[in-house]
């Protein structure tokens, strides 16, 4: 089958790799319909589940630009949804032709943590994620994928193509932007700040616009208040529009992570947004941070990290990757009924030979490349 492959920083190909095939009698073989590029946190793999384990964190554009340890040859991507084409012995509840969506963050649906909602941390699919950093995910830029514990990992979907980017964004970042608010101890009425206005960024204030957030500060275009960090101090700004002195927000999301710059839109600064977030947001609110910071970085500027206000003002802080089995069928059933419509983030839906061109110009951010979904 065709699939992104990784040759070297800032270099990707569409190559023949093996079709994948029944390990387990709990798998399935989906065939592809539609994939994203991650410009965000998420992580590869390492399972004896897996046709091909690999040994990697973090996102795709973070890989792309060798600011990980991957390394040449992996298969890059992990969002993706498609239509069931074989089905294993053990599956119950799927059957050949389904329309779903995998989380890309697999999880075996047995253990204390899946029981407890909490599957990005599985521990019998992910054994070393807390220690180690590893993390399972499936094959996704290709076209086909084989999913284990399918019963529990498939989201099954209404038949048909309704609703197809949609559904698409199921798979990360729109269940992510809905966790970070989430991490973020919110409550209906409250004030919220999002930094980061990328694809999770705009999910998380467009989560907090459902919920019932009095103000988002983030982008204009989806009904939030816009703040411009290349003007002056983002912080400043917010207290200002508030009305001054102590009008701070009640809570906040860093939706940027360890490649965080400053307000010259060019220079590295890590700490930035945590120290902003620490100082925009009340005392006794919460922080939600989805965004990645990973333990290993070969590019890293510094070893810059946030000053101690955090333990100073009393803040809550959640953080870790979505739990996205704790959310996906209530966000699809939100699509379904026209409450919710995420694929605004879309800007360009592709064929998969069109891939190393599209994360050139994504990583690059021109011609408008911003969530990119690629169809095999």
């Amino acid at each position: 089958m065709r699939a992104v492959v990784y040759q070297k920083p800032f270099s990707v190909s569409v190559d023949q790799v093996p079709k994948p095939t029944i390990l387990h009698p709990d798998d399935v073989i989906v065939k592809v319909t539609t994939t994203c590029i991650c410009g965000r946190s998420s992580s590869f793999f390492h399972s004896p589940l897996c046709s091909r384990s690999q040994i990697v964190v973090d996102s795709d554009l973070h890989m792309y630009e060798g600011r990980t340890a991957a390394e040449p040859g992996i298969v890059f991507g992990h969002e993706n949804m498609g239509i069931v084409d074989e089905v294993g012995s053990g599956v119950t509840l799927l059957k050949k032709d389904d329309r779903v969506v995998m989380p890309f963050n697999v999880a075996c649906g047995r253990c204390t943590n899946c029981e407890e909602g909490r599957t990005a941390f599985c521990t019998i699919v992910n054994p070393g994620f807390v220690s180690n950093n590893i993390q399972y995910a499936l094959y996704c830029i290709a076209e086909y994928v084989r999913v284990p514990f399918a019963d529990f990992n498939a989201l099954v979907l209404p038949p048909g193509i309704e609703h197809e980017e949609d559904f698409a964004l199921l798979a990360d970042i729109f269940p992510t932007g809905w966790h970070g608010v989430h991490l973020s101890g919110f409550r209906p009425g409250e004030s919220i700040v999002v930094f980061g206005a990328g694809p999770v960024g705009l999910m998380a204030a467009y989560s907090a616009i459902i919920r019932g957030a009095s103000d988002v500060f983030v982008a204009k275009e989806i009904g939030a208040i816009p703040i411009d960090f290349s003007t002056s101090d983002p912080v400043d700004q917010i207290i200002n529009i508030r009305g001054g002195g102590d009008k701070e927000v009640d809570r906040g999301v860093d939706a940027v992570g360890y490649q965080a710059v400053s307000g010259d839109g060019r220079t590295e600064q890590p700490n930035v947004v945590l120290e902003a977030l620490i100082r925009v947001v009340r005392p006794t609110g919460g922080l939600g941070i989805p965004g990645l910071y990973v333990p290993s970085d070969p590019g890293a500027p510094d070893s810059a990290a946030a000053q101690g206000k955090l333990f100073e003002k009393g803040l809550s802080l959640g953080t870790g990757q979505c739990n996205v089995k704790a959310y996906n069928r209530y966000l699809r059933d939100l699509i379904i009924s026209g409450r919710a419509k995420p694929s605004f983030v879309v800007s360009h839906n592709l064929k998969l030979d069109s891939a190393a061109e599209a994360y050139e110009k994504f990583d690059k951010r021109i011609d408008g490349y911003t969530k990119v979904l690629l169809h095999p």
